[in-house]
């Protein structure tokens, strides 16, 4: 049982840690595209940052708020939830966008997703982080995890309304008309006019839902 506390207490770091990741790449996307294999400096960085939240957080790895083989049933939906999108995502969005790497490629070309998963959820790739992160509070019980869950909802939210004005200067109404139909990180119930179906050429965006 330790073994499996543990397992969720690290899951829940690196999960709680990717707006951090988000954070140090499109804020100084420009910084980084002058640099030589940025990306392996970034992930250095991000590595630093999940072993930084580990050490903070260790002391209250092991404390749980309760134990309940109940708590596994939410905690499988959520993950496969999650494994839904993430199974879509190299055809649909591409490996490339999901780290992040075409943002630091100046050749790279920007456009706008609105095919696929992005029918519906304008970042789906968001909304299966979100996912898996809960699997593992939930179903683990831990405290330190709703902390970690916590983070990730207010850094989370920071991003994605940053990444929303900047997707915004960059598409402008076509932007708009977008975000007007579909909801953020959870399908609206009613999409106005929308037809996930369209035979409409898919627009793609370098800039949303990498990690």
């Amino acid at each position: 049982m330790y073994v499996v506390f543990g397992a969720a207490w690290l899951m829940a770091v690196i999960y709680a840690s990717i707006p951090c990741y988000w954070f140090m790449v499109h804020p100084f996307a420009e910084f980084w595209r002058q640099r030589r294999s940025p990306l392996r400096v970034i992930v250095l960085l991000w590595a630093l940052i999940i072993l930084s939240l580990a050490a903070i957080t260790w002391p209250w790895h092991s404390v749980s708020l309760y134990a309940s083989l109940w708590a596994l049933l939410p905690a499988l939906a959520f993950i496969a939830m999650a494994i839904s999108v993430y199974r879509r995502m190299p055809s649909q969005f591409g490996v490339a966008n999901f780290s992040g790497q075409a943002e630091l490629d100046p050749q790279a070309q920007q456009r706008l997703v609105t095919s696929g998963m992005h029918a519906r959820v304008r970042h789906p790739v968001y909304l299966a982080h979100l996912c898996t992160l809960l699997a593992f509070t939930v179903g683990s019980g831990l405290a330190v995890d709703y902390t970690l869950l916590a983070f990730a909802l207010v850094t989370g939210c920071a991003m994605i309304a940053l990444e929303e004005h900047e997707l915004e200067r960059r598409f402008g109404d076509e932007w708009n008309e977008y975000k007007r139909r579909t909801g953020a990180i959870f399908p609206r119930i009613s999409p106005q006019g929308l037809n996930p179906e369209s035979k409409a050429a898919p627009l793609q965006s370098r800039f949303r839902d990498e990690i």
